[in-house]
């Protein structure tokens, strides 16, 4: 065995280069234990606000066997044991103790509209519904003054206990005072800064308040950054993609209710949850790139039979998501499912290093080195590297299997 195979091979059998799912009964007893103290204290508050969990349930046609369904669900996808679930259940009932800011910057509000645009009522939203939204621009009836006062309010009653959700990129550059709020003038950079200092934790939701997004692409005119670029010495989650995915903001939130703290996150700030998955290792045409069947170009017979979508500039082997797990839509498809490759929209930079219908290999660009935690970084790199290997075995055998129909040597 060469020593860059033995070396994936070691990868592969090191514990220290997974991202760890089982920790030992004495790890889950303790966190059992801080979890049962930590909703004690909550169920002991006041609501902030008068909505009844179960009574959002029946008004939307849940029952409580639903309900249980997509409880086990996500205690799987915060990566907890079943043991959990009824923990899990219960933080979902008192997500009325959260006090929640949310701040739209320089954005397309598209992570907003993947919460409000669905075709039917999802726990997700029922979830989310039951929060104490204290300001959300988009969504509140106040404007103007009203608006501001309620802001200010906000963040003075619930200083240091509110998680404040940004949406859209910050400009920095030339463009920094031509983002302004309010009667004040206020620009981006000291808006999100002022409002940031009172808050628990920043979450960055969506591509464009984690990495800068699109605003950000060449030639970034107005300067545009992320929030963690900006916020210093505060906790920062991020929760990029474009747009999120709502169960992954309602992970965070829920995983805060329940323990207290932020998630474990990796390297770039994005929950191990669910950004510790590579989508190419779990994407449902995997099998067809191990078998050297691709899409050649779109209509054809590999595009009918579902062969992968590597050769069409799919960014999966370099991509870590979980919406290959979850997916969108109520769980009903994702962009791979329907025919269209992964542009790599969680990761840094992606729109100009990965938005387009070209396969790596031929992009004359340097696969990222960051993404997870360094033990997770050196697995997942060789997992490209036999990745790589592997569609320069699948080449050749492609050249060859071409020269033979031709006619020519092998």
């Amino acid at each position: 065995m060469s020593d860059r195979m033995e070396g994936v091979k070691k990868l592969f059998e090191s514990k220290s280069a997974r991202v760890e799912t089982n920790r030992g009964d004495a790890y889950y007893s303790r966190l059992f234990e801080q979890c049962q103290a930590r909703l004690g204290e909550l169920r002991a508050q006041e609501p902030l606000n008068r909505l009844d969990f179960s009574e959002l349930l029946a008004e939307q046609g849940t029952d409580r066997r639903d309900f249980m369904k997509w409880v086990s669900a996500t205690t799987a996808m915060l990566m907890l044991p079943p043991m959990f679930a009824p923990l899990v259940a219960e933080a979902a009932e008192l997500m009325n103790r959260a006090p929640v800011i949310w701040l739209e910057l320089q954005d397309c509000a598209g992570n907003s509209e993947a919460l409000l645009r669905s075709d039917g009522p999802k726990i997700e939203e029922i979830v989310l519904d039951i929060i104490s939204l204290e300001f959300h621009e988009t969504l509140m009836a106040p404007s103007g003054h009203q608006a501001e006062k309620q802001l200010e309010d906000a963040m003075e009653h619930f200083k240091g206990k509110y998680l404040l959700f940004v949406e859209g990129s910050i400009p920095v550059g030339a463009g920094k005072d031509w983002c302004t709020i309010g009667a004040s003038g206020e620009n981006f950079v000291d808006h999100l800064t002022r409002v940031a200092e009172g808050a628990a934790a920043v979450v960055a939701v969506g591509a464009c308040a984690t990495f800068g997004g699109i605003p950000a692409a060449a030639p970034n005119p107005t300067g545009a950054v992320g929030v963690m670029d900006v916020i210093k010495g505060k906790p920062v989650i991020n929760i990029p993609a474009c747009p999120a995915n709502p169960a992954n903001m309602v992970g965070v939130v829920l995983h805060y209710i329940l323990t207290g703290q932020i998630p474990e996150l990796d390297s770039l700030l994005r929950p191990k949850f669910a950004f510790g998955y590579r989508i190419h290792d779990n994407c449902e045409r995997r099998a067809h790139f191990d078998a050297g069947e691709y899409v050649e170009e779109w209509g054809d017979a590999g595009a009918k039979n579902n062969f992968c979508l590597y050769k069409m500039g799919c960014k999966g082997p370099m991509t870590f998501n979980n919406c290959s797990i979850v997916r969108y839509n109520e769980g009903v498809n994702w962009p791979i499912g329907v025919g269209r490759g992964c542009i790599g929209c969680s990761e840094p930079d992606f729109w100009d290093k990965y938005a387009y219908e070209r396969p790596m290999a031929d992009a004359k660009i340097k696969a990222p080195t960051g993404g997870v935690e360094k033990s997770v970084d050196e697995f997942g790199l060789g997992l490209l590297t036999a990745a790589g290997i592997g569609i320069a075995i699948h080449a050749a055998a492609s050249a060859i299997a071409g020269k033979k129909e031709d006619g020519g040597e092998a």
